[in-house]
């Protein structure tokens, strides 16, 4: 008989790609640029829908968007707009696709300036992950002063979709935050992980 896991409480057991990013991706702290350029777009493309809608198009979204290449996406056309639009695998919102193509536009410029996007993003933790105490989903914060000063400094580099909500979320995707409840198996997996990096 397997043995049953504990995980956090928002994630529903009966969808496997949900129970695959939790146990897999959630949380774990990135530096890679590629894959915070990934994030940003993709929790852009969440506003006002649930993280489980944008996962499940998640393979469209980097077939649609070079994989995810900043460069090539800050160069996009109208003609490419149009595409994006007739996409039927993507969330095909004109304002959301736009701010996708801007953000890679003012994502290559935060890399020029601060040699790395990973780089200009950890500054809003100072390095290092911050572990909170969740118990339950009511003890899940929406935003928290880090994600208002991400979303304050971003919108003024001239992002697009980046109110401090989404920043939170963000954190959380590219563990910024490690916000595994306390009985969730990966809390204390990713903790010493972080821990073995010498960090």
């Amino acid at each position: 008989m397997q043995k049953q896991v504990s995980r956090c409480p928002w994630v529903d057991p009966t969808k496997k790609d949900y129970l695959d990013y939790h146990d897999r991706e959630w949380g774990v702290p990135v530096h890679d640029d590629h894959r915070l350029f990934e994030f940003l777009t993709l929790e852009g493309a969440q506003a006002g829908l649930s993280w489980y809608t944008v996962l499940r198009k998640r393979g469209n979204y980097r077939l649609a968007f070079d994989h995810f290449d900043p460069e090539k996406v800050a160069r996009y056309d109208e003609s490419q707009v149009a595409a994006l639009l007739g996409n039927p695998g993507i969330i095909r919102n004109r304002l959301k696709v736009l701010a996708a193509i801007n953000n890679a536009q003012r994502f290559l410029e935060v890399q020029e300036a601060f040699g790395s996007f990973a780089t200009y993003m950890w500054r809003f933790v100072d390095g290092r992950p911050i572990v909170h105490e969740i118990r339950t989903l009511s003890d899940y914060p929406a935003t928290s002063p880090e994600s208002e000063a991400m979303s304050k400094d971003l919108r003024q580099r001239g992002f697009k979709f980046v109110g401090s909500t989404i920043c939170y979320a963000h954190m959380q995707a590219i563990g910024m935050v490690n916000d595994h409840s306390v009985d969730c198996f990966r809390r204390q997996e990713i903790i010493a992980a972080y821990a073995g990096m010498g960090s």
